[in-house]
């Protein structure tokens, strides 16, 4: 098997929902969400970003708009709708439902079905 592969498997499942806590909690621009993402260590490229943030765009989960910048074109500015915030709950409630059952499962570790109380 290949770690990297199964490793970026995971990444991307949890991908939409870290773009849209970065969103959920004020106006971003693309740029921002990637350098912050790198700072977390989740690296992803604009290349992916951008057709994420359409999708969800064009889904209703988010809004857009367009500010003037003084050192180049405009800067288009994500933010949630509240469609999209009611999509962001849900997965906060799948995200933390998932992260405690899988610590449970490996905070087993090292205990098996014949020796429980190991």
């Amino acid at each position: 098997m290949n770690i990297e592969n199964t490793q970026s498997q995971m990444r991307k499942g949890i991908l939409e929902f870290c773009i849209l806590s970065i969103i959920r909690r004020g106006e971003a621009y693309p740029s921002d969400i990637v350098e912050e993402m790198k700072a977390a260590n989740l690296n992803i490229l604009e290349g992916t970003l951008y057709p994420l943030l359409t999708r969800l765009k064009n889904a209703d989960m988010l809004a857009y708009r367009w500010v003037e910048s003084n050192s180049g074109p405009p800067r288009k500015y994500f933010s949630l709708t509240p469609k999209g915030e009611a999509f962001y709950g849900e997965l906060e409630a799948t995200w933390n439902e998932l992260a405690n059952a899988v610590n449970a499962l490996a905070d087993n570790k090292g205990k098996t079905r014949e020796n429980p109380n190991l």
